[in-house]
């Protein structure tokens, strides 16, 4: 297929579950094309080929696509690619996935995070920063029960003063803490009628900012301040302070990926200092029983203000 009007035809009447596009297609570029693709195949995964080994390119098409491959690597890593899309992951050719890369990605999340300029949102007041000092706490749990109280009482302490919170992480946990805040007060319920209160799934969360396995830091804070914005709507513009509790770090740890979830930890705590932003993070302590290196556990504690019991 030549042109990018052809590919937009093409997707709209196939609805595929992957799109192989060129960034220099003729007559138009694809990541324009991959713009036009997404209103009319929302669900179709597209993956770029380019024969550009350029980060600020890979950059601008990842907004609007899921993968990237330097087609002299094509042979190598096409397939890889494909799968990684497929499951919901972001892909990045490995050249451009080097040190250089990560540290260029690094840089700019730290700008971001340290600007004294807070972050722009079109739906609701951005992040604010934080004037005392960081909340990041951990909570190790033996049962689900124990989990959902504790994650109810972190939520429901900012809900009932008026905060906004939101809650990340399984359907199953989702569901039992947004029933039993129900249960909590009426003050809570009508916080939550008024949009005050999210409860995201973790799995769809953790792929908007993940890239070959490791999350990304400028995509990561774009996908929280997208959250908190979010649940700010119910604020009346106030600057409030907000909850954000969940279990994705954990997640990416019982998966077995170490390095990715302390690396999220990391992140989740340049957030908890820099901004008005209170965090609790949950993992269960069976995953922990066979964690077998015991400084990343020391390095996922390190990470936090406190351990609650």
């Amino acid at each position: 297929m030549s042109g990018g009007l052809a590919a937009v035809l093409k997707a709209e009447e196939v609805q595929p579950d992957v799109i192989l596009l060129d960034v220099g297609l003729p007559k138009t570029n694809g990541i324009e094309t991959a713009r036009r693709i997404r209103r009319v195949a929302p669900k179709s995964k597209i993956l770029f080929l380019s024969q550009e080994v350029d980060v600020e390119v890979a950059r601008i098409a990842l907004t609007d696509g899921h993968g990237y491959v330097v087609k002299s690597d094509a042979d190598k890593e096409l397939f890889a690619a494909i799968e990684a899309v497929m499951q919901g992951k972001k892909f990045v050719s490995r050249r451009l996935a080097s040190p250089t890369f990560a540290d260029h990605l690094d840089q700019q999340a730290t700008v971001q995070l340290r600007s004294e300029e807070t972050i722009k949102s079109s739906v609701a007041p951005p992040l604010v920063r934080r004037e005392v000092g960081r909340c990041h706490e951990v909570q190790f749990y033996s049962d689900d029960s124990r989990f959902v109280a504790g994650f109810t009482g972190f939520l429901s302490a900012a809900l009932k003063v008026g905060n906004p919170a939101f809650f990340i992480g399984t359907a199953l946990h989702r569901n039992a803490i947004l029933e039993r805040l129900h249960t909590e007060s009426p003050d809570i319920r009508t916080a939550i009628r008024q949009g005050k209160y999210l409860a995201l799934d973790a799995v769809e969360f953790l792929s908007n900012f993940m890239v070959n396995d490791m999350p990304d830091p400028g995509w990561f804070l774009k996908v929280v301040d997208d959250s908190i914005a979010a649940a700010r709507k119910g604020a009346n513009g106030e600057h409030l302070r907000v909850a954000a509790c969940g279990e994705c770090a954990p997640i990416l740890w019982a998966q077995g990926k170490t390095d990715a979830a302390i690396r999220l930890e990391e992140l989740w705590n340049q957030i908890a200092m820099t901004y008005d932003v209170d965090i609790l993070c949950g993992y269960p302590l069976e995953s922990l029983h066979h964690e077998e290196d015991s400084y990343s556990f020391r390095r996922i504690c390190e990470e936090h203000s406190a351990v609650r019991g």
